[in-house]
């Protein structure tokens, strides 16, 4: 009798070990799911980029909330599916375009369809500077990479785009917006749902702006997709919007 009412003695506490590993067991996954949700954050609120040997442009990374990787190379542009599992970035069968290139150009693209064309990469993000954050891949060889992250347009401008198509002249002009400046030319452009131009402006405009990451060419007349963001306390000499070339749709050399 008296092992038995041991016996019963001790249940409580075999059941409250069970119960506090279980809690443990569930504090841990919880803790597990928001760093892994920290980290998809981080990891689509910055473009990711890194120069290899000789190649003439940085190799470029963009996550997105939906699961899509693209990788911009100095030639080709490689897409994959991505998640992160645990301390590793999980990608899918890699697809890619298919211009032919320099050796340098080529050499890094191998470089991204080593790192990311269906495999499990280790990696280590630290982002404890905010701007400029690094995260290093290791490759299949094992040669680690390290990317330096730059906020996204929609981090920094903490709202999503509207999307305008522009042609811009190859020839600027004086104009007078706080001061004296030189000015784009452009016309706007839009098209139907079926890709074909419904209506182009017919007179040209002084763009007071600036387009980031557009480079204007004197002997060309271009056509370029643009992102505008809208600033939500512009200072007072300040336009309401933020301009990010996005594409350029059309290049025509201009005699």
């Amino acid at each position: 009798m008296k092992i038995r009412y041991l016996a019963l003695a001790f249940c409580p506490l075999i059941f409250s070990a069970c119960q506090s590993n279980d809690v443990q067991k569930l504090g841990d996954a919880a803790v597990s799911v928001l760093q892994q949700s920290n980290v998809n954050k981080t990891l689509t609120a910055y473009q990711w980029s890194t120069n290899t040997d000789g190649a003439p442009k940085p190799l470029v990374l963009n996550f997105d909330d939906q699961g899509r990787l693209s990788v911009a190379t100095s030639c080709n542009t490689v897409g994959s599916s991505w998640k992160v599992v645990g301390n590793e970035i999980v990608t899918g069968n890699a697809m890619s375009t298919m211009m032919a290139c320099g050796e340098a150009a080529m050499k890094q693209e191998s470089i991204a369809s080593s790192l990311f064309s269906n495999r499990k990469a280790a990696f280590t993000l630290d982002s404890k500077d905010t701007q400029n954050p690094t995260l290093t891949i290791t490759a299949a060889n094992g040669q680690k990479y390290t990317f330096t992250g730059k906020m996204t347009p929609e981090t920094r401008y903490q709202t999503q785009a509207e999307t305008i198509f522009l042609e811009v002249s190859p020839e600027t002009k004086e104009c007078t917006g706080v001061a004296k400046q030189t000015c784009l030319q452009v016309r706007e452009i839009k098209y139907s749902e079926s890709g074909v131009k419904s209506q182009v402006d017919k007179d040209w405009t002084l763009f007071y702006d600036q387009i980031e990451g557009f480079q204007h060419q004197s002997d060309e007349r271009q056509v370029i997709r643009v992102k505008r963001y809208e600033l939500k306390n512009p200072a007072a000499d300040q336009s309401k919007y933020a301009y990010v070339h996005d594409m350029t749709i059309e290049r025509e050399a201009i005699k």
